[in-house]
């Protein structure tokens, strides 16, 4: 059956990315008991603290799913400032339009956007076959967590490097998110980029590519996405979805392989709390 972008195409592709930032948030909390990361749910609505400067501390879901009042604004508010972190939430465009009037009612203001992109998985030979043959992909050994956050790390290096120790952090964690398959791409043997691969019931979800500046463009992210899709599809998964910057190489790369965008995203962030 064709899968169309509409509401419930929406809600279940939120509902992924909530449940796959909480379950990170979770992980933050194992590994770090005292960084006071934490979640909860507010009329559907996913709010999540994992630290102050942590691009997951936000919400997903706002008003996809339930019916949202100043009430439930302020409990969600309330949680964020209590923790000292900006109140951002990433919405939908397919959510009760009454939202972004309260939205503005309450002093926000959009500050970033994501295309939101998707791909029905019904076969294997709907995939693009990567384009380097030279170039092995596998899910990382246990053990193998450092070198996963080291490669990744790398591949964000250049663009972000006062953020390193911070990146190498969250790297690691994600790699050990319940739920989280990461994948490493290599080339002679020697590591060159990584990917990560979540399933929630029939959708999979892919994030954290990253490939070091001295072996890109040459299909490391084309390998690594042939791979989490067949992993995928072999674990019963019939859409996959991933996010990008609208207009950027990842959505370019992203459309050539079979990806389209089901809607643009707006994150939102209450001034006052600047």
């Amino acid at each position: 059956m064709k899968i169309f972008s509409d509401k419930t195409l929406s809600q279940k592709i939120e509902r992924t990315e909530a449940r796959s930032n909480a379950d990170f948030v979770e992980s933050r909390a194992k590994l770090f008991p005292h960084s006071g990361a934490d979640w909860i749910e507010v009329a559907g609505v996913y709010a999540m603290f994992d630290a102050i400067d942590s691009p997951t501390t936000q919400t997903f879901g706002l008003g996809l799913f339930d019916e949202i009042t100043d009430a439930e604004m302020d409990k969600i508010e309330v949680f964020f400032k209590e923790r000292n972190a900006s109140v951002i939430h990433e919405v939908s465009p397919l959510a009760d339009p009454a939202i972004f009037l309260l939205l503005n009612k309450r002093g926000y203001r959009p500050i970033e956007f994501t295309s939101v992109m998707y791909q029905e998985i019904a076969s294997l030979d709907s995939f693009v076959p990567p384009r380097n043959s030279q170039i092995k992909t596998r899910i990382i050994d246990n053990d193998e967590v450092d070198l996963f956050a080291e490669i990744s790390t790398n591949g964000w290096i250049d663009e972000m490097p006062d953020y390193a120790e911070q990146m190498l952090e969250f790297s690691r964690i994600g790699a050990s998110v319940d739920g989280a398959i990461p994948f490493i791409a290599e080339l002679n043997a020697k590591p060159m980029a990584t990917g990560t691969l979540y399933i929630y019931e029939d959708v999979a979800a892919l994030a954290g590519a990253s490939t070091i500046p001295a072996q890109r463009k040459k299909g490391a992210q084309t390998a690594l996405l042939d791979a989490r899709l067949r992993h995928a599809l072999e674990n019963g998964c019939t859409i996959a979805i991933m996010g990008a910057l609208p207009g950027s190489q990842s959505q370019r790369n992203a459309e050539k392989n079979g990806f389209r965008i089901a809607y643009t995203r707006i994150r939102w962030q209450l001034k006052s709390n600047e």
